[in-house]
């Protein structure tokens, strides 16, 4: 390995112009990811394609995301901050460009890989870039800044489409988006300092591609089971693949001396479990971001400007609590902050558990409102409280590893919970009809298939309504269901949360890091 050449000297770094600017690049790139199942319906309008092969805007997104953030451990340490920065935001401009002037969906989706390249490496980095500017006693503080971006995000996303699509072509969103991502470049030309650490691994082509099949066939094993069911051949497949490439990949970096993802960091016991809080947090909260709008548009008939409204307040509210959370995490640390943001979060998890066919839409923005509360509580703390704990050398490979899990625990806390929701509708489905004596076939769990709409019109006007009630009472059922699953997350999470401890980092020791010990 050669010589490690360090970050600029931090007294000499202007701080806050970095943070902004690392701040619009985390909000573009979120609020361009939630803000595509908003545009769905009208891209498969205009450019003639099926839900499925749509679906593949979304998903390909989430698998090329997920397959870069393993990479950005070796990036960070090969690249300065400053020219990642300059990478990952050029590449999401040059692929929301091409998003913008797409004419048909191999073309958009090429963009849509193109962005996820860029979007993928932002997180790490922002997060690696908090580690080397600020001290233990000032970093909660700064993370909770970026998380009134990260918040702020996912929120303006749909609702800012919700409003476009009204009156403009989804194409407008993605010039938006452009403008905003150019104006990061520009900007960050002028501002940004290397304030990292440089060792120049090298590359290790074989690891690159173990992840890659490992981190995509298991996101798409679990992404595709969301939509087709475990049993589907595509999930099975993805799953064989990915469980032994991902295997493979994981003894390749156990046995190596410079891995490209270093899987000793959860030798930190607060590392290990900060870790498995945030995933399981990311589960519970995936619940609310998936369910809640399926709930709105297609069992109480809102539209999507009012499904993509419900969640403003929240992130409002989460925008304003991020810096307060992480000036308190600077006090107290992160224990009372998850036991509290834990609990808080679950009760209103619950409370979507309870929701009926006649629950108001101020009381689904309540119950929202207050659980983003918990979540601003948690997620900046929480990642935070773990990666305090890790030496100076492996700030970028923790990084990497929390945005890993976080992508693989939203992936399959999304399918188990669309899983429950499935399965419980129809076995209510079908035993409401059987409780009111009503004949109808058995292998229907989706009464808006070809083969429900068919058996519907034998049916006189009457019973047809009678059984499209009953499916959508049954659907609200499986949804609640799928909230209390969501619930033990959180409460899963809120035991773990006992467990923290306020920690700080091993001093460095030269001499076993070269010798690749800890």
């Amino acid at each position: 390995m050669q010589g490690a050449q360090r970050g600029q000297n931090q007294g000499q770094v202007r701080k806050g112009p970095i943070i902004a600017i690392m701040m619009v690049g985390a909000f573009v790139s979120v609020m361009n990811q939630t803000s595509m199942n908003t545009a769905l319906a009208p891209i498969m309008l205009d450019l003639r394609i099926t839900e499925s092969t749509a679906q593949w805007l979304t998903t390909g997104y989430m698998l090329t995301n997920g397959v870069l953030i393993p990479v950005t451990a070796y990036l960070i340490e090969r690249f300065t901050t400053r020219h990642l920065f300059l990478m990952a935001m050029g590449l999401f401009s040059l692929g929301t460009l091409i998003c913008g002037l797409s004419p048909n969906f191999m073309i958009l989706m090429t963009g849509r890989v193109i962005q996820a390249s860029g979007a993928g490496i932002m997180m790490p980095l922002i997060m690696n870039v908090v580690l080397a500017m600020y001290p233990l006693n000032q970093r909660g503080k700064a993370m909770g800044y970026i998380g009134i971006g990260i918040s702020f995000g996912p929120a303006l996303g749909p609702t800012l489409t919700g409003w476009i699509l009204m009156n403009h072509s989804w194409r407008l969103v993605y010039f938006i988006f452009l403008a905003i991502a150019l104006i990061s470049v520009i900007v960050g030309l002028f501002v940004l300092r290397n304030v990292t650490e440089q060792t120049f691994p090298k590359l290790d082509l074989t690891s690159i591609m173990l992840s890659t099949l490992g981190f995509g066939g298991t996101l798409y094993g679990f992404s595709a089971a969301g939509n087709n069911g475990w049993q589907s051949p595509d999930v099975i497949f993805g799953f064989i693949i990915g469980g032994i490439t991902l295997i493979l990949f994981l003894w390749r970096q156990l046995v190596s001396n410079v891995p490209m993802l270093e899987l000793r960091v959860f030798k930190y016991p607060m590392f290990t479990i900060s870790g498995i809080i945030n995933a399981i947090v990311t589960m519970a909260v995936f619940a609310g971001m998936v369910l809640v709008p399926i709930y709105l548009q297609n069992m109480r008939d809102f539209s999507p400007m009012e499904a993509g409204l419900l969640v403003l307040p929240g992130a409002i509210l989460t925008g304003i609590m991020s810096p307060i959370s992480g000036i308190i995490f600077d006090k107290i640390g992160a224990r009372w902050l998850a036991i509290t943001g834990l609990g808080v979060m679950g009760a209103a998890t619950y409370g979507f558990s309870t929701m009926t066919a006649v629950t108001s839409y101020t009381v689904v923005i309540f119950l929202y409102t207050i659980r983003m509360f918990g979540m601003s509580l948690i997620s900046m703390p929480i990642m935070t409280a773990g990666l305090n704990q890790l030496p100076q050398h492996l700030h970028s490979h923790g990084s990497a590893m929390m945005n890993t899990l976080r992508m693989l625990s939203g992936s399959i806390g999304t399918s188990i919970l669309i899983t429950v929701m499935a399965i419980h509708k129809k076995d209510y489905f079908h035993k409401m009809l059987a409780a009111g004596n009503i004949s109808f076939p058995q292998s229907i769990d989706n009464i808006t298939s070809s083969a429900a709409q068919e058996s519907l019109t034998k049916l006189s006007p009457a019973l047809q309504n009678q059984i499209i009630t009953i499916y959508n009472h049954a659907s609200i059922k499986g949804l609640n269901d799928a909230f209390i699953i969501a619930t033990l997350f959180a409460i899963g999470g809120l035991i773990l949360s006992f467990f923290l401890k306020n920690v700080t980092a091993p001093k460095e020791d030269k001499k076993k890091r070269k010798e690749g010990e800890f």
